[in-house]
């Protein structure tokens, strides 16, 4: 049995870690299928005996007889009730999009859970649970992204300062050292401020400041690494460096770095969800975790917004974090093997 082998193995033995990962899948996979199980758009209608696939293509509402040219409105109760109303509908599992205002509550809005909208509405008179799928798909985009990032950097900074040593790392020390002094969440609600934010802009503001504890980590390995009798064996043979980083002593580095990326993606949504509870993040009307909780503390009359955001932040960040412990403990147990 080779060594990934082995550390699967030892990843599936701890129970907790390895349905985390599976819920983790599941959620992913749902959220990014979105538009197929929850939307306001049909899957399909057949009527006069022509198939549309409103899901995929934008049609006129003149193209199911209507008298304008702008896109059909399917929520709307003229277009259900006269223009579609002997044509075959097959509406998704959930009827509504994140932004789909809803005119037919029978009480103002917020409105509790009923068995028409599972997890209540919003103070917008908008679907929770389907504002809940579209934020964790942007919350869980935002976190493998980032991770990417934060190991693209904290990797090759990591490794020139451990590698290199001298000068090099001594300056990159001190610049780390006042980098990470900075109150990020403070700079960020001032430049988001000043600037529209957007989910690539705020990706770059955090990832300015993700990679450093990855860095500090690969430094030490490469430190370590340096000194083996392996790679100065490579100098000897006249090996560049380049070679004796990438593939002598970063593929150790490796183990600690992959142990590292679930903690990464629980930082950087936590962080996500901060700035959108204090305003500063995703624009106005967009899916978001954060907001759902803002909206839960500024309508505490409506219970159901708080708890709702609550539980499914802590459920996503519990999931990450059991992967993570998950990781860490296979990569230790078949190390000593």
């Amino acid at each position: 049995m080779d060594l990934q082998t082995r550390r699967w193995q030892a990843f599936k033995a701890n129970k907790r870690a390895f349905y985390a990962l599976v819920v983790f899948v599941v959620l992913f996979v749902l959220s990014l299928i979105a538009e197929l199980w929850v939307n306001d758009r049909p899957l399909f209608i057949y009527k006069d005996h022509k198939a549309y696939f409103p899901i995929f293509k934008d049609y006129p509402e003149t193209t199911f007889g209507g008298d304008f040219y702008t896109s059909t409105d399917y929520s709307d109760p003229y277009v259900r009730n006269h223009l579609l109303k002997n044509a075959l509908v097959i509406h998704p599992l959930i009827p509504y999009s994140y932004d789909t205002i809803i005119m037919d509550l029978k009480s103002p809005a917020p409105t509790p859970p009923s068995s028409k909208h599972w997890l209540g509405t919003d103070d917008q008179a908008r679907d929770v649970l389907a504002r809940l799928v579209y934020g964790y798909r942007i919350s869980i985009l935002f976190g493998l992204v980032l991770s990417l990032g934060s190991v693209v950097l904290g990797v090759a900074i990591g490794a020139f300062q451990g590698y290199y040593g001298g000068l090099l790392d001594l300056l990159g020390q001190r610049f780390i050292e006042i980098w990470s002094g900075i109150p990020t969440l403070f700079l960020l609600i001032i430049l988001s401020s000043i600037f529209t934010p957007n989910f690539w802009w705020l990706l770059l503001l955090v990832l300015a400041f993700s990679w450093m504890g990855l860095a500090q980590v690969v430094r030490t390995e490469f430190l370590r690494g340096r000194n083996m009798d392996y790679v100065k064996a490579s100098y000897t043979l006249g090996v560049s460096d380049v070679r004796v980083i990438f593939y002598h002593i970063l593929p150790n580095a490796m183990v600690a770095t992959i142990t590292y990326i679930p903690f990464i993606m629980a930082g950087s949504i936590g962080a996500l969800v901060s700035l959108d509870f204090l305003g500063f993040g995703m624009p106005v009307g967009s899916a978001s975790l954060g907001e759902l909780l803002n909206q839960g503390k500024n309508n505490l009359y409506a219970p159901h917004l708080a708890l709702v955001g609550f539980f499914a932040i802590a459920l996503l960040l519990s999931i990450l974090v059991f992967i993570g412990e998950g990781v860490r403990d296979a990569f230790s147990a078949t190390n000593f093997k």
